[in-house]
């Protein structure tokens, strides 16, 4: 196999049926042997494109390329790609060999080929003790290592993944996104899995790739999706952010003093080379486990640090961190991560007055 044979790339990628336009202007690189995931809500577009990577539409205008070669038009096995469906789709009255032997057996592969292939794809699926037992026979999680043999066992260069962990308890959703990362790794091609879930995205892709209505919001590593949003649609959508609407008060070059409705003197830094000025509109965000809270008699508002006067409305606990819901932005959410430790060492109630602070270089100004 070529080097580069699962490098994709969409380029100006569009879907209309009729006067609804699903996908528009597309284009997105993704590198040979990544784990790619399309995060965004139900409609957005995304398994629209993992079924014209697919082959099971084509686009109305664009061009997909795989291994360099545009794909457009080709049938599934000429792009050597494989799917592996939410439903699963296993053959009932077939055993979990027969199933995973199947597309083997439709390529009129040699009896000894088959059996040779599906006994290593079984070992490395981790289910050769599951090979005489049926489907009906299986949990959900053995369920889906069949599925998941049986899509690879063609070896393509591409495999895709149609929400695969939406029908999983939380518990073996957990077990089974750390199943998909090991089995991408150790047949070493290029996985893209649509998902709805933002933690499932962030904890598997190479590449996490958010979508709004048909278009791509911003695409990259896990991390900077997360830490770095480009806009309030991406912090809102992946989470662990608070989005605050402000005005500017003064620009002071390296840095801005913005004002919200119940604060002033917010200090952010410009880092980048966008230009705001006096009495612009803009969107800032604020990692949730960067603020902290104070009770007011302990103050806690230094010199490079912006504070709000808040009170509590709602504590849930979260293990590891307590979330903490405040009601500094009146109905908009407003909410910190307070590490286990930390909260209860002075725990806090519903309608206790905090200061919520953050320094202003975790302030991030969005697009």
């Amino acid at each position: 196999m070529a080097g580069k044979a699962g490098n994709i790339e969409l380029a100006g990628v569009c879907k209309s049926y009729g006067t609804f336009t699903a996908v528009e202007g597309i284009n997105l690189r993704i590198p040979d042997g990544a784990y790619c995931c399309f995060l965004g809500p139900s409609g957005c577009g995304k398994t629209t494109i993992l079924r014209m990577i697919a082959g099971h539409e084509d686009p109305s205008e664009g061009e997909i390329l795989i291994g360099g070669e545009n794909v457009v038009g080709l049938a599934p096995t000429q792009r050597r790609t494989a799917m592996m469906f939410q439903s699963y789709a296993l053959f009932p009255h077939l055993s979990v060999r027969d199933n995973i032997a199947f597309p083997l057996r439709v390529r009129k592969a040699s009896k000894e080929e088959i059996a040779k292939r599906t006994d290593t794809m079984m070992e490395k699926t981790r289910i050769t003790e599951l090979a005489n037992r049926l489907p009906g026979q299986l949990s959900g999680g053995q369920q889906q290592r069949v599925a998941l043999a049986r899509a690879a066992i063609t070896e393509p260069r591409v495999l895709l993944l149609d929400e695969p962990l939406s029908a999983l308890d939380e518990q073996l959703r957990i077990q089974m996104r750390q199943e998909l990362r090991r089995m991408q790794q150790e047949l070493g091609i290029t996985f893209i899995h649509v998902t709805h879930t933002q933690l499932e995205a962030i904890a598997l892709a190479d590449l996490v790739v958010v979508m709004e209505q048909g278009r791509i919001k911003q695409a990259g590593p896990a991390r900077e999706i997360y830490a770095v949003p480009k806009d309030r649609y991406v912090a809102e959508f992946v989470g662990g952010q608070n989005v605050i609407k402000c005005r500017v008060e003064r620009v002071n070059g390296a840095s801005a003093t913005l004002a919200a409705p119940n604060v002033k003197g917010i200090e952010i830094p410009l880092a980048d080379k966008r230009r705001i000025a006096e009495g612009d509109e803009v969107d800032i965000a604020v990692r949730r486990d960067d603020l902290r809270l104070h009770r007011p008699e302990k103050g806690g508002v230094g010199p490079g640090t912006t504070g709000i006067s808040s009170r509590v409305r709602g504590v849930e606990y979260q293990g590891y961190f307590v979330k903490v819901m405040l009601d500094a932005l009146g109905d908009q959410d407003f909410i910190a991560y307070i590490p286990e430790r930390e909260f209860f060492g002075d725990p806090l109630t519903i309608g206790d007055v905090v200061v919520a602070t953050w320094s202003a270089e975790r302030s991030l100004l969005l697009a």
